[in-house]
């Protein structure tokens, strides 16, 4: 059993819940600390691939975001619990895409979806450079576990007014 199969699929984040400070003026939760909690969440997925915080400090490579999307889907308020359900989509040598899902732990409403491209970067030469072999095994293992796992219908979506009609 290779460290992959330990991994759920999806994965599963640990519990987070909504600081005070995070709260706007509208009383929810502001757009700004939805994009903190996934990230801390995709923390701890990428510290399970080898490819986290602690390889980022011992290796001098680590993950760089390329492109995100959020998509709001309801609000979580002061004090409530959630975890994030990540899928990885697509992996090649060097990249990750992936999409997580906050799940609010009260009820199991789906508060929002964070879709995401990431590169491994050599951080002393400042450009994308290929896992290393032991991650990369991860990432081929994850992907494969996570392969027929429904994706929510957010994945892939553009930005723009729909118009019906």
């Amino acid at each position: 059993m290779n460290d992959a199969d330990a991994l759920p699929a999806p994965f599963l984040s640990s519990t987070q819940a909504v600081a005070p400070e995070w709260i706007d003026y509208n009383g929810h939760m502001n757009v700004a600390y939805y994009t903190l909690a996934f990230d801390r969440a995709l923390d701890e997925l990428f510290e399970a691939l080898g490819i986290g915080p602690t390889a980022a400090r011992r290796d001098r490579m680590g993950p760089m975001a390329l492109q995100s999307q959020v998509h709001y889907l309801a609000e979580l308020l002061e004090g409530e619990p959630f975890h994030c359900e990540i899928i990885l989509l697509d992996a090649d040598e060097k990249r990750v895409h992936f999409i997580a899902t906050m799940i609010a732990e009260t009820d199991g409403r789906r508060a929002a979806t964070y879709e995401s491209l990431s590169m491994n970067v050599d951080l002393d030469a400042r450009r994308g450079a290929p896992y290393p072999p032991g991650p990369a095994g991860r990432i081929r293992d994850l992907l494969a576990a996570h392969a027929g796992l429904a994706r929510p219908q957010q994945v892939g979506r553009t930005i723009g007014i729909r118009r019906k009609g």
